[in-house]
């Protein structure tokens, strides 16, 4: 079976930053306060005329720019998202529609491990012979959902988009394993009331009623803490790797704290762990493709490097995996259609 290399990427940020210093003025918190415990300064917040489906988009392009491929050339779009700008309209057909093409398009419900999660799907319809191309998104926007005075909750979260091509491969190239798994008695911990059959008010009440996202912030930080690592060893034993031969960790940004608690389970110096938490917050499905996409511009990761990627989420779930970098095998890719798409 061929692998399922990664040959382009790209994020996309709202313009709107909000520091911890805007939030001062907002709430009874501090940069001091807020930085300690989450190793959080700023974060990205959408404007009116920004949405999820406006950021996957403008990811979406990057990516394609730079794998210098065409939507008609793409087979597939799996988008990982826990706020889609449609309840009926999956995000990624909504996405499919702005960029064009005829892509298949499913959407994975996974919150924060929303991305982890659709490159294992996407990579799987690669892998098996089914489709050679895929467009793989994580996106939310998460601010639409927080209440600005709760300061436990609204110090913590951004918006933004990132996006990978995968294109088969015989080299060992992209996602070599995946570990997937959920703890469902804990979704109590994670959520915003006030959809589905969980509306806690009556129908003709809803139209004035806006959920806001709801945390158990010391039951979330416990599971994370102990997943986080453990899920990251897993993923790199199922590849065959030692950790001496993982080059980086690209964790989901949630906390400063937790990333440091799984670094320190898979042995890594701080100069192996992306980190960009203190610039984003946590950006929920958009966090780790975000972080690759720094990675990779910053020069970080090279032909043959192997990357942990882990995140975890509401459900509670959590995603990992250990990505071989580069496009060795790739057939040879068209010119690139939009070069100003990257900038």
């Amino acid at each position: 079976m061929p692998y399922a290399a990664i040959t382009g990427w790209g994020q996309a940020l709202p313009e709107r930053v909000l520091t911890n210093v805007d939030l001062e003025k907002m709430i009874d918190t501090s940069d001091e306060w807020i930085f300690s415990r989450t190793g959080i300064r700023e974060r990205r917040v959408v404007g009116r005329d920004e949405t999820t489906t406006s950021l996957a988009t403008a990811a979406a392009r990057q990516a394609l720019a730079r794998a210098g491929r065409t939507p008609d050339e793409i087979d597939l779009i799996v988008v990982g998202t826990a706020t889609p700008d449609d309840f009926l309209v999956s995000q990624s057909c909504l996405v499919q529609g702005e960029l064009g093409g005829n892509a298949g398009a499913f959407d994975v419900g996974a919150a924060c491990a929303g991305f982890v999660t659709a490159l294992s799907a996407g990579t799987q319809f690669v892998t098996s012979g089914v489709y050679r191309r895929a467009l793989v998104i994580g996106v939310d926007t998460l601010t639409r959902y927080v209440d600005y005075t709760d300061r436990s909750t609204c110090v913590l979260f951004g918006d933004g988009a990132g996006a990978v091509v995968i294109e088969a491969t015989e080299e060992p190239r992209g996602l070599l394993s995946t570990v997937l798994g959920a703890d469902g008695a804990g979704h109590k911990h994670l959520f915003v009331p006030g959809w589905g059959a969980l509306v806690p008010e009556s129908a003709e009440l809803f139209p004035e009623y806006r959920p806001y996202l709801q945390m158990n912030g010391k039951e979330v930080f416990r599971f994370a803490v102990g997943v986080m690592g453990d899920a990251a060893v897993d993923a790199v034993k199922r590849a065959g790797l030692c950790f001496d031969d993982v080059d980086m960790l690209i964790p989901h940004q949630a906390n400063l704290r937790i990333i440091d608690a799984a670094a320190r389970q898979l042995e890594l110096p701080r100069e192996k762990v992306w980190v960009n938490i203190d610039r984003y917050g946590n950006t929920s499905a958009a966090s780790v493709p975000i972080a690759i996409c720094e990675a990779a511009e910053a020069g970080r990761l090279k032909e043959g490097d192997n990357v942990v990627l882990v995140a975890f989420g509401a459900g509670l779930a959590w995603a990992a995996g250990v990505v071989r970098w580069g496009t060795a095998g790739v057939a040879e890719r068209a010119d690139q259609y939009d070069e100003t798409a990257t900038r």
